[in-house]
């Protein structure tokens, strides 16, 4: 195990040096990558950290690439046809990439030191002592059986008592810190108009099966049936009365629900989803709903104002809520509370939640090992603790400023790129140039950690450590209102397999856990590293400018700052993107298509980042020809790297869900498609007319 000294000096180690453990540095395919996430370096105890595996002899997985066909015909299978071929899903996985690659890895570094922490009084022996009551308390299969459904009963008990449609919306308000969940949203983040201070949100909500469409559309039906019968298990199993008859009334006012939503790709329009609403005209604005004893439970009513996002749904919303039985919605309720909270309840709660959640809608065969979810129970609780130690260990100081350089060069490639820029007028060009000047950048981990020292948790509760953690981080979202912005907040904890930009605050975030192979190496070929996480950098910065981003300025203040003409030709070009994407086929999912309108902002990240990547690898050559590595040009090796870390593996029902639901498109095909409308991959891979992905050169899309 970790010695508890280690941990205990975790701020200083990750300020100082961090400790490393070497790995085979030929690691080729998936199952040398497995079996590497739990070996140890040669010679260490187990004292030592979990290294990282590297991704080939120097940044590629030369063995997963199928050179028998023609990248220009199909460069997703060129790039990873091999690794496709004999690279099972994990029966505990729905989806399987480049990304679970390295989420494992995480995991798992995070599992040993969630294990280490030693077991004391959570209440006074610090962060670690939580840690551990908190994964411990999960780990307890035997008692959390014998507890059955008792931990609950309070919280449904509370449900029971309600008289009255006021009482059930204090109810909804109080969800906020609870299991369950409302009709509406809420949360406070950064005010788009105002940066500077926070501000409350309100969206639409209420759904148990996602998206509008799944209560909609013909085609879903079988969804819906299966729902059906879950909302009756789920109500069965806690002794509900007329559980079959409530059920069928709960998917009733769900459809209603979705018949009022915006659609996906009218929420994500950031022209109409700023609806400032004074909280004293909120009453009249959506009549039918309690609205003051909701935000009174919600401990918001001290707002002065809610900015809506679905502005036209609320009202309908409030109506619908209006004339809804009250036996209705307490069935409606209690079934989202035992939904929230089966995974944390005796094997009958888990399993009927698995077999519908996992394995009917995702296609998931198998349940996750129970430490797997024992550790994201930790993580969703305590989460930057835990990174604090994480990074102590897993990021170093070489990392830091390699990363340092990369982004630099990929920031000084888009300012080249906008000053080059053809169709833009330069009065957008100078907003542009300032905004891109104006960029914040956060790599690795937050200057300032979370405070959990007010979260009580206690040893062997892990219903009410759940309960408590939901109270705790609402308390702390909510107390946020009225208060400046804090600039230094993270949005993702270190171990964090992700990257995002940030509108508001105007700055690209990338956590430490990506910061690895096959998305980033130090020891790697620096073309491989411009294609893998240049292209990701280039993809977060170019979010500030897609077709939501560009709608905030350098300061992230929500305002249009484009000439029209420049406007006009921006949208003609995203419109010619949308179309490719929606024009690609899923054979095993036939009618099923990317939605062009709701993955714009990804695709044209994917396309501009990209671009800029390889103008930044250009740059990073200081005018010095590319060696050949391997038989393989500088440029090769840069799209093939990018294509490398979108290798995904779906199975039918996950990508389904991922269509309806996500906002990326599938991995295999942001793997090429955006390739497809840069010259350089053609140049590099003697793409001609005739091949299957050939695109025109004056068809191709030009935007950043």
């Amino acid at each position: 195990m970790l010695k508890p000294a280690l941990l205990g000096s975790a701020i200083a180690l990750a300020l100082g040096f961090s400790v490393s453990a070497s790995a085979d540095p030929h690691c080729l395919d998936e199952a040398c990558w497995q079996q590497a996430l739990f070996a140890e370096a040669d010679g260490s105890s187990a004292d030592a950290p979990i290294a990282a595996p590297r991704f080939g002899a120097w940044g590629l997985d030369l063995a997963g690439m199928n050179r028998n066909v023609k990248p220009g015909d199909d460069f997703f299978e060129y790039a990873n046809g091999n690794w496709a071929k004999n690279t099972p899903i994990p029966a505990d996985r729905s989806n399987y990439g480049a990304f679970h690659i390295l989420r494992d890895l995480s995991e798992a570094r995070v599992r040993k030191l969630v294990e280490a922490y030693p077991q004391g009084n959570p209440a006074t022996d610090g962060d670690g002592a939580k840690i551990a009551a908190i994964y411990r308390s999960f780990m307890d299969e035997a008692a959390i059986e014998a507890a059955g459904l008792a931990p609950l009963k309070p919280s449904l008990d509370e449900i029971g008592k309600i008289r009255n449609k006021r009482q059930m919306a204090e109810w909804m308000g109080r969800a906020n810190g609870h299991f369950g969940s409302s009709f509406f949203s809420l949360g406070v983040s950064d005010d788009q108009r105002d940066p500077d201070h926070y501000t409350l949100y309100m969206g639409q909500s209420g759904l148990g099966l996602g998206d509008r469409q799944m209560y909609l559309e013909a085609r879903f039906a079988p969804q819906r049936e299966r729902y059906q019968q879950y909302l009756a298990q789920m109500l069965g199993l806690i002794g509900w009365k007329d559980a079959g008859k409530q059920a069928e009334q709960i998917l009733a006012l769900e459809t209603r629900i979705a018949e009022a939503h915006w659609s996906r790709a009218d929420s994500r329009d950031r022209d109409k989803t700023y609806n400032p609403v004074e909280m004293s005209r909120f009453a009249a604005y959506a009549p039918g709903f309690p609205w003051s004893d909701y935000f009174k439970a919600a401990k918001l009513d001290h707002a002065p104002q809610v900015v809506v996002r679905q502005h036209s749904a609320v009202p309908k919303l409030a109506e619908i809520y209006n004339q809804a039985s009250l036996d209705t919605l307490k069935a409606w309720a209690a079934f989202h509370v035992i939904d929230t909270a089966a995974p944390l309840l005796s094997s009958q709660f888990v399993d009927a939640h698995f077999q519908f959640r996992s394995k009917f809608m995702s296609g998931q065969p198998e349940q996750q090992e129970r430490w797997k979810r024992g550790v994201s129970l930790a993580e969703r609780s305590m989460g930057e603790a835990i990174g604090r130690d994480y990074v102590a260990l897993y990021f170093t100081p070489d990392a830091k400023s390699k990363m340092d350089e990369l982004v630099a060069n990929v920031k000084a490639a888009m300012g080249a790129r906008l000053a080059q820029l053809e169709w833009m007028g330069e009065d957008t060009k100078r907003e542009a140039a300032a905004k891109l000047a104006n960029f914040g950048l956060k790599i690795g981990y937050p200057e300032k950690w979370r405070d959990y020292s007010a979260l009580e948790i206690r040893n062997g509760d892990v219903v009410g450590n759940a309960l408590r953690s939901h109270a705790f981080h609402w308390d702390y979202v909510r107390n946020r209102l009225g208060k400046p912005v804090d600039k230094m907040e993270w949005g993702m904890t270190p171990q964090t397999v992700n990257a995002y930009y940030n509108s508001v605050k105007n700055e690209i975030v990338f956590p430490a856990a990506i910061l690895q192979p096959p998305f980033f190496d130090p020891k790697a070929d620096m073309a491989v590293n411009y294609g893998a996480i240049g292209g990701v950098i280039g993809h977060e910065i170019i979010h500030g400018f897609d077709d939501q981003g560009r709608k905030s300025d350098g300061a992230g203040v929500l305002r249009d700052w484009w000439r029209a003409e420049d406007a006009a030709k921006f949208e003609a070009q995203a419109a010619k993107l949308g179309a490719q994407y929606e024009s690609y086929e899923f054979p095993q999912l036939p009618g099923m298509h990317i939605n062009g309108k709701v993955s714009m902002g990804e695709n044209i990240g994917d396309l501009g980042g990209l671009t800029i990547a390889l103008e930044a690898y250009r740059r990073a050559l200081a005018g010095k020809p590319a060696p050949v590595v391997d038989g393989f040009s500088g440029e090769q090796r840069l799209f093939l790297g990018w294509a490398q870390v979108w290798r995904t593996l779906w199975r039918d029902d996950a990508l389904r869900q991922q269509l309806i639901n996500g906002p990326h498109s599938p991995g295999q095909i942001r793997a090429f498609a955006p390739l497809r409308n840069i010259d350089a991959w053609y140049e590099a891979f003697e793409v001609k007319p005739g091949d299957k992905l050939y695109i025109k050169p004056e068809e191709r899309v030009r935007i950043w």
